[in-house]
């Protein structure tokens, strides 16, 4: 990995290693034997985030993801992490979660995931309108808008929308009546499932 020299990007592949195997203790002893400068690698933040968060160390994660944004703005990961240990975080909260990750869209408005978390955090703000809104924004930028419906469909933070989620729309109303896409009446497909993307936050794992 470019900036990562021996022995420290040993140290890197044995902490994503027992990321993966659950053991956030492990990896984080692996990343603490890194060099100062390998520890400012934006990759090893990522790793070091991920690890903050499996253990629950949300005030440590929130203090990687700062490191992350200063150090590489031009990563998405960096503000929906912070914003994600910042909700959690002794002193945080929802509305702390929200002003954090807001100016993030402005600069990834292709990133489907920042809208998406804005939309949980308006909605368990009680901003329902605002929440639709930022709902829509993730579905136009998603490669498959329907996921998004799915996995909002089976996240409790967006459980205030669930019902308009699952209203018929009026062009839906219009096939239905016509006869449409659905000529026999046959009942629909199966019911939405989740797309195996996170409820609010990052991907999960240090990889993507």
């Amino acid at each position: 990995m470019t900036g990562l020299f021996y022995p420290d990007n040993l140290h890197h592949e044995a902490a994503i290693g027992w990321l993966m195997l659950g053991d956030a203790r492990s990896a984080l002893e692996e990343i603490a034997r890194l060099t100062p400068t390998a520890r400012t690698h934006p990759e090893v933040l990522e790793v070091e985030w991920s690890a903050h968060a499996e253990a629950k160390q949300w005030a440590e994660a929130f203090a990687a993801a700062e490191r992350l944004v200063a150090l590489a703005p031009e990563r998405s990961t960096g503000w929906i992490h912070r914003s994600y240990a910042l909700r959690r975080m002794p002193g945080g909260g929802l509305p702390r979660a929200w002003e954090a990750l807001r100016p993030a869209f402005d600069r990834f408005p292709k990133q489907y995931l920042i809208p998406y978390n804005l939309a949980c955090y308006a909605a368990q703000l009680g901003h329902l309108e605002e929440a639709w809104e930022w709902l829509q924004r993730s579905r136009g930028a998603a490669p498959k808008p329907e996921l998004i419906t799915r996995q909002a469909l089976d996240d409790p933070d967006l459980e205030p929308l669930w019902a308009r989620l699952q209203a018929p729309s009026p062009q839906r109303k219009r096939r239905r009546a016509g006869g449409g896409s659905n000529p026999q009446g046959k009942p629909p497909t199966a019911g939405p499932q989740p797309p195996g993307e996170p409820s609010e936050g990052p991907p999960a794992g240090p990889g993507p």
